[in-house]
């Protein structure tokens, strides 16, 4: 794992599917994010690759960017191209996948682990995780839900 520090675009893997991001037309980028959070939860009990969760937690990054409370992704590894207004409808697949990541059989939770690190880096997991509860209960509130 080519990763220097614990946040969610400071690792190849995360700077790689920026690019992807950013190579997907305006109109498709959430899709991009979505098919990311699926490719994770997708995996059902089976043991979960590291590349696909920490595509996953990028995404979940920038989800949670255009929530209340969410930091905005400043770092140059992040997309250069700006992310349109995502729907609604994402966050909670990007709760179920960072779920997911966090959870039984992760290979990226064991890395972290072994690194000694998995402290701050779950911390942070958890905030975009909250984060994205925190947006999607208020948007089911606004609408009635």
């Amino acid at each position: 794992m080519g990763t220097w520090d614990i946040g969610p675009f400071d690792n190849d893997t995360a700077a790689d599917f920026s690019y992807t991001v950013d190579e997907a037309p305006a109109e498709k980028r959430a899709d991009v994010l979505l098919a990311a959070f699926r490719e994770v939860t997708d995996t059902g009990e089976d043991y979960l690759d590291a590349d696909l969760a920490v595509e996953a937690v990028a995404a979940a990054a920038l989800v949670a960017a255009q929530c209340p409370g969410g930091d905005p992704v400043t770092t140059a590894y992040g997309p250069e191209e700006p992310i349109p207004p995502l729907p609604p409808e994402l966050r909670p697949a990007a709760v179920a996948a960072l779920d997911r990541v966090l959870g039984k059989d992760s290979e990226l939770l064991e890395l972290w682990s072994e690194s000694g690190e998995a402290g701050p880096w779950r911390a942070g997991v958890e905030r975009l995780r909250a984060v994205l509860t925190g947006a999607a209960a208020g948007a089911g509130a606004a609408q009635g839900g």
